[in-house]
C-alpha cells in the first residue's frame, strides 16, 4: 500500500475503534442512529441502478429490526470485493432489482437478538455473511451466517476474512483435495482470494506445496514472498509454468475465465482439478460491456467430456454465495470457519486488508 493509503487506513481504523465512544448526535442516539418521528434511520450506500459510479449514493434508510432467527449487528467494517463491482454493473446472473444496498460480508457488534436465537449475546463481536445490505450502519442476518471473532482480530480484519478465506479453503481442500507435494496455479494472486493471498497462506499450511501465481507487474513486490513462482498476467505463463514443471500443475484456480480456461486445462496434470470461481475478464470498464462479455464467452474453450475422461482431468466451478444462500450449506461453511479461525489463532493465516475507507468514500474505490 502506498504511504498515503497507509495513513488513510490508520486514520480510518482509529475511527472504527473510537465509534462506540462518540457523544450522542443531536436528534439521534449514542449509536449514531437518527430518528424521524418514531422511525429510526441509518446511513447506507444505495445502488440506484446498474452502471457506473454515479449510481452509488450515500442515503438514509429505515433501520432494520431482527426477525425470528436473526441478529441485528451494528456494522464496524464491511468487505468490498470484486463481486461487488460486478453487482454494480449488473454483470451477474439474475441480478436483483434496484435500488439495493450492496455488500455480502461485514463485522460488528451484536445489538439485538430475534426470537429463538441462541448462542449469542448483545455486545458480542462478530463477522457475518449477508445476502446484500452489508454496506450500511446496521444489518440483520440469520444466525447461521454469523460467527464470533477472536478478541485479537480487528473489525477490519474480520470484514476481510469470510469471503476470501472461506472461498480459498473450500476450493483447495473441499473441491481439489490439496495434499502434501502438490502444485497450485492461482490467477490474480495479488487480488483479494486478497483471494490470491488467502490461497497462498492456506497452501503454506501444507508441506511442500508449490504455488504458481499470475498478477499485474505492479503487484509483484507486495506478494513475491507468498508465491513460489510469480509471472506477469500478460506474459505466456503456460510456457513459464511448463519450463519449471514439465507435467504442469495439480490445481488451477481461475477467476478470469475467457481464454484462460483453455490454458488452465492444458496445464493440468493427470487427476488435476481446474476450478472456475469468477469471470473478471468480462469486466473491462466502469459499466457493463456486451463486447467484453461476448469476447470472454467466445474465448472459452468448449469442453469435450470424452477428452476429460481420456486425460483424467476434473473441471469444477465454485460460488460461495450460491452455496450459502441458494443451496443451504451454512452448516458446512460454519465448520470451515471454525477451522480457519483455529488457523488464525495459531497465527498461520492473517487477513490482508488492502485499504480502509469511510462509508462516504465507497464511490472512490468502486
Amino acid at each position: 500500500m502506498a504511504k498515503e493509503g497507509v495513513e488513510k487506513a490508520e486514520e480510518t481504523e482509529q475511527m472504527i475503534e473510537k465509534e462506540t465512544s462518540k457523544e450522542p448526535a443531536e436528534g439521534g442516539g449514542g449509536d449514531g442512529s437518527h430518528r424521524l418521528g418514531d422511525t429510526q434511520e441509518m446511513r447506507a450506500v444505495v445502488l440506484a441502478g446498474f452502471g457506473g459510479l454515479n449510481k452509488l449514493r450515500l442515503t438514509r434508510r429505515a433501520m432494520p429490526e431482527p426477525q425470528d432467527g436473526e441478529l441485528k449487528i451494528r456494522v464496524k467494517a464491511c468487505g468490498l470485493n470484486f463481486i461487488d463491482l460486478m453487482v454494480r454493473q449488473g454483470n451477474i446472473d439474475n441480478p436483483p432489482k434496484t435500488p439495493l444496498v450492496p455488500g455480502f460480508e461485514c463485522s460488528g457488534i451484536v445489538e439485538a437478538l430475534g426470537d429463538s436465537v441462541k448462542g449469542y449475546e448483545i455486545g458480542d463481536r462478530v463477522m457475518a455473511f449477508v445476502n446484500y445490505n452489508a454496506w450500511a450502519e446496521v444489518v440483520c442476518t440469520p444466525v447461521e451466517f454469523v460467527y464470533k471473532i477472536p478478541d485479537d482480530m480487528s473489525f477490519s480484519e474480520a470484514a476481510a476474512f469470510p469471503m476470501n478465506f472461506v472461498t480459498a479453503y473450500m476450493m483447495l481442500f473441499e473441491v481439489a483435495n490439496l495434499r502434501e507435494g502438490m502444485s497450485v496455479l492461482v490467477h490474480s494472486a495479488g487480488g483479494g482470494v486478497v483471494q490470491g493471498q488467502a490461497v497462498a497462506q492456506l497452501c503454506s499450511t501444507v508441506p511442500n506445496v508449490t504455488v504458481f501465481g499470475t498478477a499485474s507487474t505492479f503487484k509483484h513486490e507486495a506478494i513475491k514472498d507468498s508465491v513460489t513462482h510469480l509471472f506477469d498476467r500478460n506474459a505466456d505463463y503456460v510456457q513459464e509454468v511448463k519450463r519449471i514443471s514439465a507435467e504442469g500443475v495439480d490445481i488451477v484456480l481461475d477467476c478470469l475465465c475467457g481464454d484462460n480456461t483453455g490454458k488452465g486445462l492444458s496445464l493440468l496434470k493427470p487427476l488435476g482439478t481446474y476450478i472456475l470461481y469468477g469471470s473478471s475478464n468480462m469486466v473491462t470498464g466502469e459499466t457493463k460491456s456486451f463486447f467484453s462479455f461476448a469476447k470472454s464467452w467466445w474465448q472459452v474453450e468448449k469442453v469435450n467430456p470424452i477428452k476429460l475422461y481420456e486425460e483424467n482431468k476434473v473441471i469444477a466451478g465454485f460460488s460461495l454465495l450460491n452455496l450459502l444462500f441458494k443451496q443451504g450449506r451454512a452448516g458446512l461453511i460454519r465448520g470451515v470457519v471454525d477451522k480457519l479461525l483455529g488457523l488464525y489463532t495459531q497465527k498461520k493465516i492473517k487477513p490482508v486488508v488492502d485499504s480502509l475507507w469511510a462509508l462516504e468514500e465507497v464511490r472512490a474505490v468502486l
